[in-house]
């Protein structure tokens, strides 16, 4: 999904109405968000933060000190780790490592929901949808803590919705 469109979900999720407009800028595409009162934006992280500061909702940021450093990591590591891969292997270094982090955590940044888990449920949503049944459960951390963001109100808004079985089918899955 093109980085405009992630932003204007998440502006829709965050109850922004529409009014920013989004171009791209070099080979990557980064972003840029002209705003009415100053220099433009540029970067994925960048508008989104400034986003979340516009809607009054700081607390998607993190809430204390330790808690916004985690979430500027995993914002670094969207960008960084997951834009841009699209090897399978690539996904599933990526997906078995996230997998070991999530284990004993509801969310990214352990149990607050955060702007981190937005964006990263955005980023690898074109991979988690094209996933096996049996890929899914291998990968159970991340299937869980995927399937309680797209259930989250606003979030999933247009995109498809990933199906997760219940009851586990294939018992060596780990």
């Amino acid at each position: 999904m093109a980085a405009a469109a992630e932003l204007s979900l998440l502006e829709k999720s965050l109850g922004l109405s529409k009014g920013n407009k989004y171009s791209a800028q070099g080979e990557r595409q980064t972003p840029v968000l002209q705003t009415n009162n100053g220099p433009s934006l540029t970067g994925l992280t960048t508008i989104a933060a400034h986003l979340v500061k516009q809607a009054n909702k700081e607390y998607l940021l993190g809430s204390t000190a330790e808690e916004k450093a985690i979430v500027q990591q995993w914002l670094e590591y969207r960008v960084t780790q997951i834009d841009g891969h699209s090897s399978k292997n690539d996904i599933h270094t990526l997906l078995k490592d996230l997998n070991s982090y999530l284990e004993d955590k509801v969310y990214l940044t352990g149990y607050n929901f955060t702007l981190a888990d937005i964006l990263l449920y955005y980023g690898l949503h074109r991979f988690i949808v094209d996933l096996t049944v049996q890929e899914k459960e291998k990968y159970l951390n991340v299937s869980r803590w995927f399937c309680h963001i797209q259930h989250y109100p606003g979030i999933r808004q247009h995109l498809s919705s990933v199906v997760f079985i219940k009851n586990r089918l294939y018992t060596n899955s780990h």
